[in-house]
């Protein structure tokens, strides 16, 4: 008996430490049956940060049931409310809101404790986010902080600060909605909250920094987060959550080996536990392989889709870069219906739609699209949105045959790119600013931009499609897509000949061609052509 005392005093003092691995040892050692329900929710703790699922769920169901023997309601509500988010992570939403309305029905009456708090983000502030009612979630949040004060929670305080920042956001007041975020996890930094608070603080912060494409903010707190997590003995979810956010970072920057490393590794830890981040995760290893020109990029985002996640506008850039330019114009027009009114869903779509739209000659479709993200970009005014505003306001200049115009922006765009460390995203535009300064006339600077932008292609692995990829439009031949293209970027007849190694009268030749195949008298409208149809050397 004084053996198992012994242990037990080891097991509460482990958990107390957050030494998971310990506790949970210990805790096997005595068995739950000898248990008393605060031990059975500190065992359930230690197992969920060691990342064991069924066995977390099978304990906080006894130490629920041990809290109502006892008349503890709030402890058994806080332990229901748990089961409620474990459940719903894994995708099973029947258990995971009836779990849910027991710890409702527990708290009706009950004195006020932390699980109100949480009972009130999972059941108002959430759903109003995901239903695009911020004021409502701003009200809810509200009262998240207000709870915590009266009871004299920092924890809570700083979860109803959380929340009302993420709804701020959502309505638009960008800046107070960041600085609520902010204030929060400065708050959190000082390790006086318990570490599941503090974990559900960090991973909403990083994926509203993601949300809203500020990506400075989203790599500095997902850096600080990886610092606390590598003090603890077990990182559970929050190690895989992080671990996406990362992988996405990742992507950014070119380590597309890495990023999809990483987020495989998610997969393994994540798919049993929260279904959401386990897609994610596979929608980061389709863009990673889509990028380096891996064909199995499409087996990848089946797996986010069957896991809820839209695979778009992923897919339908992979169509454009097989080559099927009109199919892929057909999948983001309706990727763009199919997302719904919320801007900051709609901002990457948007992006692909005008690469793609450009591509595939439909500029009225590119000019919508690029002018709804510079909206977007315009309230948010984030880094993220406001460098792809630019980029493809540059793109649709370029496309239009205002070179003079599209140069500033393409300039400006490839500057907040490299800011962001945004390589590839830099390349592809450093690339139209090659030809906008071919237009120009001006070579040295054209050929300047080409070799950086392609010097970045072949340090990141990136793939670019040879033009042999797609069948030439209007009957034109893969020689002449390929003297088209050098027309459109400003070269002249002995400049094509010396690149192509043919003769000027040969060039010659194939313009009158050109121009009889695709119904134009210039070169100016040739151009112009090439462009609208996505024939261009740097493109």
């Amino acid at each position: 008996m004084n053996e198992t005392a012994d242990i037990l005093t080891l097991a509460r003092q482990a958990h107390r430490a957050h030494d998971w691995t310990t506790a949970a040892a210990h805790f096997d050692a005595v068995g739950a049956q000898r248990l008393t329900a605060e031990d059975l929710a500190a065992y359930a703790d230690a197992k969920w940060w060691l990342g064991h699922v069924l066995d977390n769920l099978r304990l906080e169901a006894a130490a629920y049931d041990a809290f109502l023997a006892d008349s503890q309601p709030a402890e058994a509500a806080w332990a229901a409310m748990l089961l409620g988010i474990f459940h719903l992570g894994r995708g099973d939403v029947p258990q995971g809101m009836g779990w849910i309305g027991r710890a409702g029905r527990l708290l009706e009456g009950a004195p006020e404790c932390p699980a109100h708090g949480l009972l009130i983000q999972v059941t108002e502030v959430e759903p109003s986010l995901r239903a695009g009612q911020p004021t409502a979630a701003v009200d809810a949040a509200q009262r998240i902080r207000a709870l915590g004060t009266r009871i004299d929670e920092p924890g809570v305080v700083l979860l109803g600060v959380n929340c009302e920042g993420r709804a701020l956001i959502r309505a638009g007041r960008v800046v107070d909605g960041l600085a609520l975020l902010d204030e929060a996890m400065v708050a959190a930094l000082d390790g006086r909250l318990g570490p599941f608070i503090s974990g559900s603080l960090y991973c909403h912060t990083i994926a509203s920094c993601h949300e809203v494409a500020d990506l400075r903010r989203m790599t500095r707190w997902t850096d600080l987060t990886e610092d606390w997590l590598s003090t603890l003995s077990g990182v559970g979810v929050f190690g895989g959550l992080c671990g996406v956010h990362r992988a996405q970072l990742h992507v950014l920057r070119g380590a597309w080996e890495e990023a999809e490393r990483s987020a495989l590794q998610v997969v393994t830890d994540l798919d049993a536990m929260r279904v959401d981040y386990a897609a994610e995760a596979w929608y980061v290893v389709g863009e990673a392989r889509r990028l380096r020109g891996d064909p199995t990029a499409a087996q990848a985002y089946d797996e986010a889709r069957a896991r809820g996640r839209d695979p778009q506008p992923g897919r339908a850039l992979l169509q454009l870069q097989g080559g099927d330019a009109a199919g892929a114009s057909t999948s983001v027009r309706t990727a763009v219906t199919a997302v719904g009114d919320d801007p900051l869903r709609r901002a990457p779509v948007c992006a692909a739609a005008v690469e793609i739209a450009v591509s595939a000659g439909r500029l009225e479709d590119a000019r919508a699209a690029a002018s709804e993200l510079a909206q977007t970009a315009t309230m948010y005014a984030t880094s993220g949105l406001e460098a792809m505003a630019a980029a493809a306001r540059g793109a649709v200049l370029l496309a239009e045959g205002r070179a003079e115009e599209a140069l500033p922006v393409l300039r400006d765009a490839c500057r907040r790119w490299h800011e962001l460390g945004a390589a590839y995203d830099a390349a592809g535009t450093g690339a139209l600013l090659a030809q906008a300064y071919r237009t120009l006339g001006d070579q040295a600077s054209a050929a300047a931009e080409a070799a950086l932008a392609e010097a970045t292609y072949v340090r990141l692995g990136a793939h670019r499609p040879a033009r042999g990829d797609t069948t030439p439009p209007d009957g034109l031949s893969r020689r002449e897509c390929d003297v088209l293209a050098l027309v459109a970027d400003g070269r002249s007849n002995r400049e094509i000949g010396e690149t192509l190694f043919i003769s000027d009268r040969t060039v010659g030749r194939h313009l009158t061609n050109i121009f009889h195949k695709i119904g134009v008298t210039s070169r100016t409208q040739a151009a112009r052509y090439a462009i609208d149809h996505g024939l261009s050397v740097t493109r």
